[in-house]
């Protein structure tokens, strides 16, 4: 069990029966009366934000979340399927739960799913993935434009911004942290 005294940024915690994460933090001791701690929190599940103030003496079950090694199956309507590597239990996510990361799945990509009650609620993905481009503008030779860099659709059907040499069916790295093109794939 947390305290108000133990609340933190970033500290995960349960408040009816779901995960909540500290976003942010303010601690006040009034000249009289007890210390007040000021918090915003977003909901692990459904990304809604709250904001609470807390005495000092109350007390926060954590919120037990698993994070667990799995690979990218397959989509199925709006859920996504992925398999644990050491049980090969298939856990479904929804297309809510995913955020950008579904922009970023190949078979077989390893992942880390995280897990609320045995229930997921969130996929995180490598920091960069190499993907292949599927449609993009070709270069023309002595473009002066002046433009730096041109849309480009990668196999997942994500579109990003892409430097002008960069052509269909090349396989580029992508920075899944920021959604931004970050080399080509040698060899």
């Amino acid at each position: 069990m947390y305290t108000a005294a133990d609340l933190r940024k970033g500290l995960k915690i349960t408040i009816d029966n779901e995960p909540y994460i500290i976003t942010h933090f303010d601690f006040a001791k009034p000249g009289k009366g007890q210390a007040l701690y000021r918090t915003k929190m977003k909901n692990m599940m459904t990304g809604t934000t709250l904001e609470r103030t807390y005495r000092s003496g109350e007390t926060f079950e954590p919120a037990h979340l698993e994070d667990r090694k799995m690979q990218y199956l397959y989509k199925e309507d709006d859920h996504y399927c992925f398999m644990d590597n050491t049980t090969f239990e298939q856990v479904h996510v929804s297309e809510d739960a995913m955020g950008d990361a579904k922009n970023y799945l190949i078979d077989n990509l390893p992942v880390d799913v995280l897990l609320f009650r045995e229930k997921a609620i969130g996929v995180e993905v490598p920091n960069f993935v190499n993907l292949r481009v599927t449609e993009t503008l070709p270069w023309v030779k002595g473009d002066t434009s002046g433009s730096d860099s041109k849309p480009a659709t990668v196999e997942t059907g994500y579109v990003l911004r892409v430097p002008p040499f960069i052509e269909e069916g090349e396989l580029i790295v992508i920075d899944t942290r920021t959604g931004e093109y970050s080399t080509r794939v040698k060899g």
